[in-house]
Order: C-alpha cells, then structure tokens, then sequence
C-alpha cells in the first residue's frame, strides 16, 4: 500500500486491490477524531487496517467512516472494516443503508453486472449492524474537532444513493463516482456512468458541486485533481458528448460496440487515458462497456432533449 499525504489533514490511501495501483483511494482525515472516506471492497480491508497503523492511528480513534455509496469498490468492505474499528459508525445514504445491514442483493447483482474476475477482485461484503449506521442527509455536518468537518452533500446520477462530501478547511470534495474516473497519468477524467445511470440528475449533481467552488476534488478513484471547478465543467460536457454520440448512434441502428468506437474517436480524454485503461483489469470492462451502456439506456429511456 502506498500512503500520501495530501492536505495537513488528509491522507491518501492506495488501497491495491489485487496488487492494482491508483485504482481505489480511500481517504484518512485527521482532527481530534478520525474519519475514513471510503472503506473500500472487502479485500483490500487488511491494506487499510496496515495502512492506519502506519499513520499511528489507533483503531479506537476512528469516529466514522463515510463511504459515497454502497457498490462493492466504494462501501464493499464496510462491514469487516467496522470489526476492527469499536467506537466508528458507518454514515451512508438513506436508500443505501438496508443494503449494508443485508449485503446478500448488493452481491447478488454486483455480481451479475460486474462478471466473477471483478467481483472476486474486490471481495464478497459483510453485514453492518444496523446500531452502527448513521443514515446522512445533505447538508448534515460531520464534525471530526479541530476545524476537520465535512458537510454532506447529495449527488445523485451515478447511483441513487450517492454522497460527496465536502472539506471546508482544504477546500475540497470526495467526489466518489460523481466526477468520474480521475486518471492522473494522463491528468483526465474519464466518465463512470454504468446502468441504471440518470444523466440528467448527474449533470444537475455535478452543477452543485460547482456551486461550491471547491479548489480540489478528491476522486476515489483515483487522486486528488486541482483546478475542480474546471475539471467539473469539462466532465459535464463530456458526458453531454457521450450522450451526442449514443443518440446518433441509436438512430443509426448502431450497437454497443459501434457507439463505443465512435465515443473512443471523438473523445480526447478517453484516448489520453487509453493505455491506462486497457492495462486496468477493472477499467478495461467497464470504461467502454458498462459506461457507455449507462448512457445509451438513459438515452432510449429519457432522450437527448432532456439535456438540453
């Protein structure tokens, strides 16, 4: 595991997954109290418990532990993480919460969707006892002491149960999967945008973010990206792109894999980043396949016009 210090009061942990770097983040933010954003999938739990010890943090420390939504990467190993940590509470989203108490469905379809290879990389999920979860709303408050606070904020689109949460002291949001796909080697982000995905919600998503006028978004995958604000703009427009070209290509009669070719020609980002891609066991399924398929289904379902 690689631990990075970020922010005075913010460390990065590569969380390694199968030994595959800058794939998953999870973020240790230090004030009186501890919280974690992002617990990660269960098998990369014994990289995060190595990695807080290597920070001196002491597990009874830990006050909570944030996670933007329950998909295995992100939540995934909330249930054995909380174990080894007494006193943390585990905050979620309303509609997430039932599906961390009982993980069984959660598997079930992350299975179904994401195929054996990706979801034995990530591990099966545990129950979290239902006396542990602290259900968030947006705009709640979560006060770690020492200035360290972090305001709720609901960003729906990606899933329907998506938080970001904002850093007032180092003027920062972790973003989760609501600003997609940070590839730092190539400095672009590439969308995360899988079925049931509401574009529509998720560009009024990212619109609220921008209201904050952060200067750093933390992206769970992967990173901290500067210049947020920008960033946030240019992830709007291509998303507005991707969902061109599935309209087009749905009227042309074209298939999954035509329209993932043309959104491959015509999207810059996408080509920067196609090296890190392809050589990502997990981004190489899903980046050309689960997310352009989000956007053609929201397309079919709702139109283009809704975007306009």
């Amino acid at each position: 595991m690689r631990v990075t210090r970020i922010e005075e009061h913010i460390h990065l942990i590569d969380l390694e997954p199968a030994g595959v770097e800058d794939l998953i983040a999870s973020y240790v933010l230090k004030g009186n109290r501890v919280g974690i954003i992002e617990s990660g999938p269960s098998s990369t739990v014994q990289n995060l418990l190595s990695s807080l010890k290597e920070l001196n943090v002491k597990t009874e420390d830990v006050a909570y532990v944030a996670v933007s939504h329950i998909h295995l990467d992100h939540g995934g190993g909330a249930g054995i993480l909380l174990k080894h940590l007494p006193r943390a509470k585990l905050i979620v989203h309303p509609r997430g919460a039932p599906h961390m108490v009982n993980p069984e469905k959660l598997w079930n379809q992350a299975t179904q969707v994401l195929g054996e290879r990706i979801t034995r990389i990530y591990g099966r999920p545990e129950p979290v006892p239902q006396e542990r979860i602290i259900t968030a709303a947006d705009g709640m408050v979560i006060d770690l002491g020492d200035d360290v606070k972090l305001k709720v904020v609901e960003t729906l689109g990606h899933a329907s149960h998506h938080l970001s949460y904002y850093d007032k002291l180092s003027d920062g949001i972790f973003t989760g999967d609501s600003a997609g796909i940070y590839v730092d080697k190539a400095d672009v982000v590439v969308p995360t945008s899988p079925p049931p995905f509401r574009l529509d919600i998720a560009l009024a998503s990212i619109d609220k973010m921008m209201r904050l006028k952060p200067k750093s978004l933390y992206y769970t995958h992967f990173g901290k990206g500067t210049d947020a604000v920008e960033r946030l703009r240019t992830y709007k427009e291509q998303l507005k792109l991707w969902a061109r070209i599935a309209k087009e290509g749905i009227e042309r009669g074209e298939d999954l894999k035509m329209i993932s070719r043309r959104i491959f020609e015509n999207d810059k980002a996408v080509q920067k980043a196609a090296d890190f891609i392809k050589d990502n066991p997990v981004l190489s399924v899903t980046v050309l396949n689960e997310s352009v398929e989000g956007v053609m289904r929201f397309v079919e379902k709702f139109g283009f016009d809704v975007l306009v």
